[in-house]
C-alpha cells in the first residue's frame, strides 16, 4: 500500500522501486524535477504526463526536503 510522505507524493515499494512518485500515477519526483531543471515548463511537464501543476509543486517541495 502506497505511503503519503507529502499531500500528493508517495512511496510504495512495488512501485519504481519505492522511489517518490506523483500520487496515482507512476511519474517519479526525480523525473519532474529533471524536466524543469533540463528547462522545460511546468505547464509543458503537466501536459507530458498527465500530471497537474499542483502536483509539480509538490514533486518541487518533496525534492527540496530530500
Amino acid at each position: 500500500m502506497p505511503q503519503e510522505i507529502a499531500p500528493r507524493v508517495v512511496v510504495a515499494p512495488a512501485v519504481r522501486f519505492g522511489k517518490p512518485v506523483i500520487r496515482g500515477t507512476r511519474v517519479p519526483v526525480e523525473l519532474v524535477v529533471a524536466k524543469l531543471a533540463g528547462g522545460m515548463a511546468e505547464q509543458e511537464v503537466a501536459e507530458e504526463y498527465e500530471i497537474t501543476v499542483e502536483d509539480i509543486r509538490a514533486a518541487l517541495v518533496v525534492a527540496t526536503a530530500l
